[in-house]
């Protein structure tokens, strides 16, 4: 279980491949608070599922 939950925390630079953005991109929205994360230390850090959601409501955003 802890391994699963290990595996779903990504970094910036896992993120950017996922959402095949730049990485400056991904930190402007990380500042803003516009892409859910949390910055530990230095480094941000990503909840996968969490962004899956963040994209759909974005899309059902874009749509309305």
């Amino acid at each position: 279980m802890a391994q699963d939950k290990l595996d779903n925390v990504m970094t910036i630079d896992e993120l950017a491949s996922y959402l095949k953005l730049s990485k400056s991109t991904l930190y402007k929205i990380a500042v803003q608070g516009k892409l859910p994360g949390r910055k530990v230390g230095r480094h941000w850090r990503f909840h996968k599922d969490t962004i899956d959601r963040w994209l759909d409501r974005q899309g059902s955003e874009t749509r309305e």
